[in-house]
């Protein structure tokens, strides 16, 4: 992959997650305050707690940082897939920001 493919793939992600968090504050009682800065996307639930999402692009890289610990994702077959194994983005993002949030909060690309 190219730079030019990794930040339009890497954008569509940042905006999918823009978009999930003000579905899920429309259809909720969820109050997921998400700001953009860049290429780096913060989430911050009512407890304070937060999830940061950031582009690596020397690295083709989707860095997540969440309560549970820190995760990076490439490109692999059509998905933002773990480089150590652990699965695909957006199951990862609704798993740590349901914990977080303490209800359940669908992600999806």
């Amino acid at each position: 992959m190219n730079d030019q493919e990794f930040m339009d793939r890497a954008e569509a992600l940042l905006q999918a997650v823009e978009v999930c968090c003000d579905r899920i504050n429309d259809d909720s009682d969820a109050d997921i305050d998400n700001q953009r800065v860049g290429g780096m996307v913060t989430l911050t639930f009512a407890n304070r707690s937060q999830i940061i999402i950031n582009l690596q692009k020397p690295l083709h890289e989707v860095w997540m940082a969440a309560k549970s610990g820190g995760y990076h994702y490439r490109w692999v077959d059509g998905q933002w897939q773990d480089t150590k194994g652990q699965g695909e983005f957006f199951a990862a993002l609704t798993a740590n920001a349901s914990q977080q949030a303490g209800i359940a909060l669908p992600f999806r690309a």
